[in-house]
């Protein structure tokens, strides 16, 4: 799947059953080309009374998780990005001099670097001024909406089973654990070429939030895995948070836990507490965070910088 060179899939599909949303959603949700700035929203925090005194100069890079498709209004339907995506959100909170969005769904670590579709590489956007990064990437490298597309389909036809897992550990292999690893050393050069453009800049690197139950329960059909795949999943994840988290301290740069504040809110909870839509909504995008979810996230960067 090369996610570069597609759209979105159209609102029409909105009426969709809800299986069938999921598995058409899971896989193209990320998929996006060219981008824009967004525009600032209110944030629920500001920062503290030392980062007010110094104007930020903030870039944000990123891929879907960042951009935040679906949410109301977008600011760029082909890059699905919304002004109520964290990044808006914590320029809203602190004393911005310039802030550039260039988050994209469907971004990757290769599009820090390379053309997403029309899109120019996302660190063109970094200016030696530049004061302040976040950074939420890694997912796509892993093909994240293949595993969830694969994870609905075995889960349909066993449900009672784990044959996502078993499918991605075939004869003792741990092939999610390995594009984990892989992706360990593309987002620390990541890292590595923020700092060279743009040395003056704090990088924050923004991890994912839980998508599924933190406790590995199984929530069928809202969510249709199949319930032992519930845990697995959940661990994957984490597993990909603590490379990013790694990958931050050993460059210097600060993780910002999207997950922790999350658990509670994944996308197996009813409509206003759940922060991860479970299929296209007129809240977001499927397997997505909701407005509610990005708040949280800027409310954690914030916290991130004030500490």
């Amino acid at each position: 799947m090369h996610p570069a060179d597609r759209h979105p899939a159209p609102a029409a599909h909105r009426r969709r059953t809800a299986a069938t949303a999921l598995v058409v959603t899971a896989a193209t949700a990320l998929l996006a080309t060219a981008g824009a700035p967004a525009t600032a929203a209110p944030a629920a925090r500001t920062a503290d009374r030392g980062a007010q005194d110094a104007p930020v100069h903030y870039v944000a890079l990123g891929d879907s998780f960042s951009s935040g498709p679906g949410i109301p209004e977008q600011t760029d339907a082909a890059c699905g990005r919304s002004s109520r995506n964290y990044p808006a959100l914590l320029a809203a909170g602190l004393p911005v001099a310039s802030f550039a969005d260039v988050t994209c769904a469907g971004a990757d670590t290769r599009h820090m670097t390379s053309a997403q579709g029309s899109a120019p590489p996302q660190l063109d956007a970094l200016r030696p001024d530049t004061t302040l990064v976040t950074l939420g990437i890694g997912g796509n490298d892993l093909d994240l909406p293949g595993v969830l597309t694969r994870c609905v389909l075995l889960g349909k036809l066993a449900p009672l089973g784990a044959p996502c897992k078993r499918s991605y550990t075939l004869l003792g292999t741990d092939e999610i654990g390995a594009r984990i690893g892989a992706t360990a050393p593309k987002v620390a050069a990541v890292i590595a070429a923020i700092q060279a453009r743009s040395p003056q800049a704090r990088v924050l690197v923004v991890g994912y939030p839980a998508i599924v139950p933190d406790d590995g329960t199984s929530c069928r059909p809202v969510v249709p895995f199949a319930d032992g795949d519930f845990a697995w999943f959940r661990d994957k994840q984490k597993q990909l948070n603590t490379m990013l988290a790694q990958q931050a301290a050993g460059r210097g740069g600060s993780y910002v836990d999207a997950y922790a504040p999350s658990v509670g809110h994944d996308a197996c909870k009813p409509q206003g507490v759940r922060w991860i839509e479970p299929e296209e909504t007129a809240e977001a995008t499927g397997f997505h965070p909701n407005a509610a979810g990005h708040r949280s996230t800027a409310d954690a960067a914030l916290a991130t910088l004030n500490g």
